[in-house]
């Protein structure tokens, strides 16, 4: 995993390849054991680290240099068994609209610890913040923007990658009126998981500014509805004697972080 976080551009809040790589990395490195995220990171240059994790398994990491701090969210290992046992309800939530039950319990039980962390990180010296996760923690990370601007904290930027719809439509329109032109959501190809929860029945809702992968992994940003479906057709006739599902493949960090690498090569 190697970064150069030297390269982060922390002090500006429009969308930057060098953000979206790094980010990118923290989500992958994610899925790693405490100690071994701590050692990484600590050669990536930040000096203050946290772990943070909840009786129910959620777990996110917080790290800190001179210039930023990153809250990033762990996904699911996981993935078929989660996506079968997914719940659909909403309850109340930030924004004034109703989010999904089980990301917003988890990020609650998390909440508090965060909290003090980045307050204790940032102590009196002007850090930019940014917060980051893939498939499950990209859900989190969200709900945790949305908390923390609905109290009208600052936040830089979010960007995410696979992640699936977190609230209603009331909760999309009323966070992307407050934070879209700051939030980047990364979408490759078929991946299986930004398609839930569904539309419909409950009106489950994206925020954010859309990001596109093709399935020859070219980024698209203003690619539309028809042909993007086209694309995924492609996908899944060109994946049909590989093992496994393409949209569970690419669905992988791996696979964002290697496409936003070939991006941000590209420019």
């Amino acid at each position: 995993m190697t970064a150069n976080f030297a390269l982060f551009v922390h002090d500006k809040t429009t969308f930057e390849w060098q953000n979206a790589y790094h980010l990118a990395l923290a989500a992958e490195l994610s899925y790693e054991k405490a100690d071994k995220i701590e050692g990484i990171v600590t050669g990536w240059g930040f000096e203050k680290f946290k772990f943070i994790q909840a009786p129910d398994g959620t777990e996110c990491f917080i790290m800190s240099n001179k210039n930023i701090i990153v809250v990033c969210f762990r996904g699911t290992d996981q993935l078929e068994d989660w996506i079968t046992n997914l719940d659909l309800e909403l309850i109340k939530g930030p924004f004034e609209g109703r989010v999904h039950q089980g990301f917003y319990t988890s990020l609650s039980g998390v909440w508090q610890r965060i909290e003090r962390t980045i307050a204790s990180f940032r102590g009196n010296k002007p850090k930019s913040l940014w917060f980051t996760g893939h498939s499950l923690g990209a859900a989190l990370a969200t709900l945790a923007v949305a908390r923390w601007r609905e109290e009208d904290r600052p936040v830089d930027g979010l960007y995410t990658f696979g992640q699936p719809r977190t609230g209603d439509r009331e909760f999309a329109r009323n966070f992307n009126f407050d934070f879209k032109p700051y939030t980047f959501r990364f979408v490759n190809n078929n991946d299986i998981v930004t398609r839930i929860p569904s539309r419909q029945p409950l009106k489950y809702s994206h925020v954010g500014t859309f990001k596109y992968f093709t399935e020859a992994g070219e980024f698209r940003e203003d690619i539309s509805y028809w042909n993007r479906f086209l694309d995924r057709m492609h996908g899944r006739i060109a994946d049909i004697l590989e093992w496994g599902s393409d949209g569970i493949k690419d669905h992988a960090i791996s696979e964002y972080v290697k496409n936003i690498k070939k991006a941000l090569d590209n420019q």
